[in-house]
């Protein structure tokens, strides 16, 4: 059964962007009865546990597939084609980014260390940075080759060092990366991107990918807006279009295959807020900028993000049967936003849910709830709750009490 626990307005809170803390009302207040009913807008997505609902509808975009998400609340703000299998292209290449990012950080790989190109990166086809295998070049170097110039190249030399000399042990990495960051709809065949029977993503999982590497490694994240770069005596410019337009944008990768298209995933900062958007199968370098252009300026415009709560604050106690402690904290384990419709906060309320009775043994992280985000009747937002604390078994006595109280409060409906 679902409790509903809190309501308030949130017009104060959007006013300040500063954290608001919901006190549980005398009495709980009756489910709103529109939320499940609430019909999705056109081309509005959803993500389990964390979804907007928002008649605000997104601008015409032309490409295969794209996706916005709004990092700091990981809420989708539209998509189109957002689960379906395509062609990443040099996209690729930020999983190849993201572990090498790990390995730096776990001292496996050094900056300064040098690595020299095999024989299968120097005549690997398409973009390269051109390394001479005569020369070894630095793994600070690579990275840049390979994120600025999308070298393939780079990507190759990086993979066989971080693969213990095997691209195929790489490439298994990459795919336990995939699954571990929840990319179910990925698998990479290779660290570069090329077109591979069976090297598959979504745009959903390619968001994913870039939210981790800017909330994971912000330390290398600047690489990524890097305009140029020499290697060689040989200079190649950036091809994300926007990193020259838009002050905003810092990242994040181009892609492109005759069968794949042209692909982009962008990411701007601006005025607190941090989006991002995977676009692909576009036609030209062109039309993928001014599309991403497009929905990156939307998202910004269209929302705002406040912040809703900090990590381990308390926004409720729960009752909890059968424990060692009668009620536990609910809240979030991380600093907590919201994404919603611009200027809406007047209109807009909290409520927690919890399914009822709550039984220990309770973990701390553990779902309890679903704090809502209601637009009158109509649920716009949702965000899972969880126990701040751990709650063990009680002893035998009041566990027999518990249960007879929770026979009698069934009995009675």
């Amino acid at each position: 059964m679902k409790k509903p626990l809190i309501s308030l307005s949130l017009t104060a809170l959007l006013a300040t962007q500063a954290a608001a803390s919901p006190q549980p009302a005398a009495k709980p207040a009756s489910a709103p009865k529109a939320a499940e009913a609430s019909a999705p807008a056109p081309q509005a997505a959803s993500v389990a546990g964390n979804t907007i609902n928002s008649s605000i509808t997104p601008p015409e975009i032309t490409a295969a597939a794209y996706i916005a998400k709004d990092v700091y609340s990981n809420q989708t703000l539209a998509a189109h084609n957002a689960d379906t299998q395509i062609e990443p292209a040099s996209l690729t290449k930020m999983m190849t980014a993201y572990l090498a990012f790990k390995a730096l950080e776990a001292g496996t790989l050094k900056p300064d260390q040098m690595l020299t190109v095999s024989e299968a990166g120097r005549t690997v086809e398409g973009s390269r940075m051109f390394l001479n295998p005569k020369v070894p070049a630095s793994v600070s170097d690579l990275i840049k080759g390979m994120v600025v110039q999308s070298g393939n190249d780079a990507a190759i030399t990086l993979a066989e060092a971080m693969g213990d000399g095997s691209v195929d042990n790489f490439v298994k990495k990459m795919n336990e990366e995939a699954r571990r960051l929840g990319m179910e709809k990925t698998r990479f065949k290779n660290p570069t991107g090329l077109t591979a029977e069976g090297h598959l993503s979504t745009v959903n999982d390619l968001a994913i990918l870039a939210a981790a590497l800017i909330n994971d490694y912000s330390k290398y994240y600047p690489v990524f807006s890097i305009k140029s770069f020499k290697y060689n005596n040989i200079e190649q410019p950036n091809r994300n279009l926007l990193l020259y337009r838009d002050s905003s944008v810092d990242g994040l990768k181009t892609g492109h295959t005759e069968s794949a298209g042209y692909n982009l995933a962008a990411s701007s900062k601006r005025n607190g807020r941090r989006i991002v958007t995977v676009i692909v199968g576009t036609e030209s370098t062109e039309a993928r900028a001014t599309e991403s252009s497009k929905l990156l300026n939307w998202a910004l415009q269209a929302f705002d993000t406040p912040k809703l709560y900090s990590a381990d604050e308390a926004i409720s106690r729960v009752k909890v049967y059968k424990g060692s402690a009668d009620a536990v904290n609910v809240g979030f384990l991380d600093n907590t936003y919201i994404t919603i419709p611009h200027d809406t906060g007047s209109s807009i309320k909290p409520v927690l849910e919890t399914m009822q009775p709550v039984l220990a043994p309770i973990e701390k992280g553990q779902v309890l709830g679903k704090l809502k985000i209601m637009k009158g009747n109509e649920m716009i937002a949702e965000k899972d709750v969880v126990a701040l604390d751990t709650v063990g078994e009680a002893n035998w006595f009041k566990r027999t009490l518990d249960s007879i109280v929770l026979w009698f409060k069934n009995l009675m409906g």
